[in-house]
């Protein structure tokens, strides 16, 4: 088979964070900043707070990590009653822009919004020319912008900002969690099928904070209240919570790859320990795939929980075996392919005086171009492995994601036509698992809710993209 090569990422790559707070009183430019550390996992390109002060709304933002964006004095010039907060991963528009970085603001008469989103919109390109006939500027290629842009002309011909988003979200179309700050309240809000996630906490004092993940909530020391339902406006200010419910789809649809690798492994969705569902994961696929061997080791850091879960659950040692660099940023590592090859021995480095001689079973959470499992498999036999047995808690990724997770087109998915053991022979390991969707549902068996997005499986999308 020959190799697959492309200029994608060999990954699911994290969507984007979003962090709202409001809490007249509090230093709520740094409680953004404390939650936006947390949901770092989720993007890493750059980092934004726009900060409401009850008249005006101020922003910052920039390319890079939150701790290169914001420093003290920058976070001493952004006091107010209310923040909202990005962290980006760029799946639409450029990676690198500052224009890029959100919050997005726009205007609705004379006063200003700031849009954050974390997923992807469908068919913004007819939206975005019928907003620059309207006279519409746009400093970034992102659907977010268009998104601003949008709920903003909405708001201005409804006469509040309740109804304007409502009548937005019947116009946008995919997956979005959004945030929108106006300089007096907030408002969270999440496509009719609840693909992306968000949740919201309540501070001590009685603020309210808004978060991709519970993990946020905990930074800022909110207890967790509840998700924001699909089809939702909260709006949170003086009056409290408001909550109007929407038109929600007919089936939820939320992304069940949260559980398997995006989310930190601290954060609960939707009532589903993501620290359990992923041991979960490992302890069925050592049913459902066993093999005999001397140790267990997990690629760090997602799949540790899940090698953790089989070793319980198949006797067989669990081993420190692969140390990962956590100070490697995505940045660092140049956009070529010479130097992609390379970034997995700036990441990982296989500790032979654990596996040397061992019979190892990998755990690893997905396949995505299968580069990198080839890299890593070669990586732990020059390390002394007698045998590699890759096993994957998730099931074989055949199809790309269109709901903000950068996925490569189908023709560079290793899974896509190809076999398992065709798959084992180009990766160089002596055997390949794939946990079955039948027990990764089983895994996330705790949600509240039984209804997943998990279209990069099956190729079912429950939003079409046009064509």
């Amino acid at each position: 088979m020959e190799t697959v090569v492309c200029e994608m990422p060999d990954a699911l790559e994290e969507a984007c964070g979003v962090f709202g707070v409001y809490a007249p009183g509090e230093d709520v430019a740094r409680l953004a900043g404390f939650g936006l550390q947390a949901l770092q996992h989720r993007g890493q390109e750059s980092a934004g707070i726009a900060v409401g002060d009850g008249e005006t709304l101020r922003c910052h933002k920039d390319v890079g990590l939150v701790t290169q964006v914001f420093d003290d004095a920058v976070m001493e010039e952004l006091g107010g009653l209310l923040a909202v907060g990005h962290v980006r991963y760029s799946t639409s528009g450029a990676a690198s822009s500052r224009d890029a970085a959100q919050p997005h603001l726009s205007t609705i008469d004379a006063e200003s919004i700031a849009l954050v989103h974390n997923g992807t919109l469908l068919g913004t390109e007819a939206l975005r020319a019928s907003l620059e006939a309207e006279g519409a500027v746009f400093a970034a290629g992102t659907d977010s912008e268009v998104a601003a842009h949008v709920i903003a002309r909405a708001v201005r011909r409804a006469g509040s900002v309740r109804e304007g988003i409502r009548q937005a979200m019947d116009v946008l179309e995919g997956a979005y969690a959004m945030i929108l700050a106006t300089p007096r309240a907030l408002y969270a809000f999440r496509d009719p099928h609840g693909i992306r996630p968000l949740c919201i906490g309540r501070l001590p004092e009685g603020g309210w904070v808004v978060s991709s993940e519970t993990c946020g909530l905990d930074i800022a020391g909110a207890a967790y209240v509840r998700d924001v339902e699909p089809a939702e406006v909260v709006r949170l200010g003086r009056e409290g919570l408001v909550a109007e419910s929407g038109r929600a789809a007919p089936r939820r649809a939320s992304c069940i790859f949260e559980y398997v690798y995006f989310a930190r492994p601290d954060s609960i969705i939707d009532g589903q320990s993501v620290y359990q569902a992923r041991r979960a994961m490992g302890a069925i696929l050592s049913a459902e795939a066993p093999v005999q061997a001397d140790a267990v080791i997990g690629v760090p850091d997602s799949g540790t929980p899940a090698a953790v879960g089989y070793a319980e659950a198949s006797g067989i040692p669990y081993a420190f075996g692969i140390v990962k660099n956590h100070y490697v940023g995505r940045t660092f590592i140049q956009p070529t392919q010479a130097m992609r090859e390379r970034g997995i021995t700036l990441k990982l480095n296989p500790l032979p005086s654990v596996i040397a001689g061992k019979r190892l079973v990998v755990i690893d959470d997905s396949i995505v171009r299968g580069s990198t499992s080839r890299q890593l498999v070669s990586m732990l036999y020059e390390a002394g492995a007698a045998e590699v047995h890759l096993r994957i808690v998730s099931p074989e990724v055949r199809w790309p994601c269109f709901y903000g997770i950068d996925t490569a087109t189908r023709d560079q998915l290793l899974a896509a036509g190809r076999t398992t053991e065709e798959m084992r022979r180009w990766i160089g390991c002596d055997s390949l698992a794939f946990i079955s969707l039948e027990g990764l549902h089983r895994a996330v068996g705790g949600a509240r809710h039984q209804g997943w997005c998990e279209a990069c499986f099956t190729g079912s999308y429950p939003v079409p993209r046009p064509l």
